[in-house]
């Protein structure tokens, strides 16, 4: 058994970015939801679905509701398992198509919960690393989600995004309250600051979601309504978007992350769009507006790419992530 993915368009025309005839970059893949994509990929007769669905609204007697998504916020992809944040339910989703379940990480260490668990990243194909924005602080958990420690307590604000150099070890950290970008050692110590609050190139205001690819640092500038790249040691690169009312413009960035060519993505959550950037920093699709429909949005968060270019949005709002293939240039 695997995953159902729950691609609404089984038996119909595929859903893609651009439009036919247009040749299409993107296709749309399937949604994450919880629990219920596996049930599905259990049940594979008419009956049995039918059972499931009286089951899923409450129509078969049972008051127990499947764990679901509320407010997905960021993920990653590692090693046959999709991890995803969820501040709603305070833990970390782990949809598991090897074991073909769903597991549910509440605990931060022994004695506390997670409460506002945002950003994630790999340190290795055992552990993970999760910033609770609440507890101000970078959580360590092996692959069973078994606590191992925690760093930064009394250094973050409020850590949002996190991002790793794979060369390095150095883990970086969106520190939100504090408009800058922290680094820290693989072993939990402050490395270096990068940036202050301001407007000039190198600083922030409000930064949020952030990721490391192609040696390159991509830092939302949220409340700057900006994206900016940057070296490993924090030197400005490039900056990407500006303020405006057009499809296109930033003005709440959130996610962003790089593809294999070079393309940068950016959730642009006031306006509920997935933007895609050249890597000259030139608009070349949005995919998106306001809705529960496939290819709309409602508050989007972050957003990240696996190795096979699948690339995942986390819809808050409408309590989901939303699956799209990268099809190549």
């Amino acid at each position: 058994m695997k995953i159902d993915y729950f691609s609404e368009q089984q038996g119909k025309a595929q859903t893609v970015w651009p439009a036919l005839p247009e040749v299409p970059r993107y296709r749309y893949a399937g949604l994450l939801l919880g629990e219920t994509n596996f049930t599905v990929a259990e049940n594979t007769d008419s009956n049995s679905v039918s059972k499931f669905m009286q089951w899923l609204v409450g129509l078969d007697g049972s008051e127990q509701d499947p764990n679901q998504l509320d407010r997905p916020q960021s993920g990653i992809v590692l090693d046959g398992r999709i991890y995803v944040t969820d501040i709603g339910k305070r833990a970390i989703f782990v949809f598991d198509e090897r074991e073909s379940r769903l597991h549910s990480w509440n605990m931060a260490d022994q004695d506390n919960e997670f409460i506002a668990p945002v950003g994630i990243v790999a340190e290795s194909t055992e552990r993970i690393l999760v910033a609770d924005a609440e507890l101000g602080r970078i959580v360590r958990l092996d692959r069973k989600g078994n606590p191992l420690g925690s760093f930064g307590q009394g250094q973050l604000k409020r850590p949002t995004g996190l991002a790793r150099d794979p060369d390095s070890g150095l883990v970086y950290v969106a520190d939100t309250a504090a408009h800058n970008i922290k680094v820290f050692t693989p072993d939990g110590n402050l490395h270096r600051v990068i940036g202050k609050r301001g407007i000039a190139k190198g600083e922030f205001n409000g930064p949020t979601h952030i990721t490391f690819a192609r040696k390159t640092l991509v830092v939302s500038d949220t409340l700057n309504a900006r994206v900016q790249l940057l070296s490993p040691t924090g030197e400005p690169i490039k900056t990407v978007g500006r303020r405006g009312l057009y499809v296109g413009n930033l003005t709440r960035p959130k996610g962003v992350a790089l593809d294999d060519d070079g393309n940068l993505y950016i959730i642009e959550g006031y306006y509920d769009h997935l933007l895609v950037f050249d890597d000259k920093g030139e608009l070349l699709l949005p995919i998106g507006g306001t809705g529960l429909e496939i290819g709309h949005f409602f508050l989007p968060a972050g957003m990240w790419i696996d190795q096979n270019n699948r690339i995942f949005v986390a819809d808050m709002f409408n309590s989901r992530v939303v699956m799209f293939q990268y099809l190549g240039q």
